[in-house]
C-alpha cells in the first residue's frame, strides 16, 4: 500500500482518483461478493469516468429522500464513500438512518472512517442537521467504534441493526 503525501479530506467526487477508485472499489467487489449491479456500475465508470463523477457528484435521490455523496481521499488515493440522506423516512429511521460510509479495503483499521465521519458529520451541519442517525449491523464492532468515538449514544436495536444518535449542535 503507498503511503499518503498528504492529509485525506472528504471531497465531491472527483476524477483525480480514478485508478485507486476503480482498483479499490473493484478489489472489495470482489472480497465482498457485491451485486451484479455494482459490477455494470464500475464498468460503466471504467468506460467514462468523467460523466461517472458527474452523476454521483450531484445530489440525487434514492430511499425516497435526497441524498449526498462524497469521497474520503489524499492526493491521486481514493479511500472510501460516505453517503449522507438529508433526512429520514421512517424505514432509514428503522435501518439506516442519516448515514452510510466505507473504507476500501487497503486503507481500513488506520483511523480513516474516524476521521471521515467526523468530517462528514461537518456536512450534516451544513445541511441544517441538528442530529443525525447511524446505524451498523450488531455485529459490526468495527464500525459500532468509529459512531461511538464521533458521540454516538446508542439507542437499541431494531431490524438486526444498533442504532446510534450524534448530537451536532448549533452551526
Amino acid at each position: 500500500m503507498p503511503e499518503l503525501d498528504r492529509p485525506p479530506r472528504l471531497v465531491r467526487p472527483t476524477a483525480a482518483v480514478r485508478d485507486s477508485f476503480l482498483a479499490g472499489e473493484e478489489a472489495d467487489r470482489l472480497a465482498e461478493g457485491a451485486a451484479d449491479d455494482w459490477a455494470r456500475t464500475l464498468s460503466d465508470a471504467a468506460r467514462d469516468f468523467d460523466a461517472f463523477v458527474t452523476q454521483v457528484g450531484t445530489v440525487r435521490r434514492r430511499w425516497g429522500v435526497p441524498y449526498s455523496t462524497f469521497w474520503y481521499v489524499s492526493g491521486e488515493h481514493y479511500l472510501g464513500t460516505l453517503i449522507i440522506r438529508h433526512r429520514l423516512t421512517p424505514e432509514l429511521a428503522d435501518a439506516g438512518g442519516h448515514i452510510g460510509y466505507h473504507v476500501v479495503t487497503p486503507w481500513r483499521r488506520q483511523g480513516h472512517a474516524t476521521a471521515m465521519l467526523a468530517e462528514g458529520l461537518a456536512e450534516c451541519r451544513r445541511l441544517g442537521l441538528d442530529r443525525v442517525l447511524l446505524t451498523c449491523a450488531a455485529g459490526n464492532e468495527p464500525s459500532r467504534r468509529v459512531i461511538q468515538a464521533n458521540g454516538g449514544v446508542p439507542d437499541g436495536r431494531r431490524r438486526g441493526e444498533d442504532r446510534f444518535w450524534i448530537e451536532l449542535g448549533p452551526r
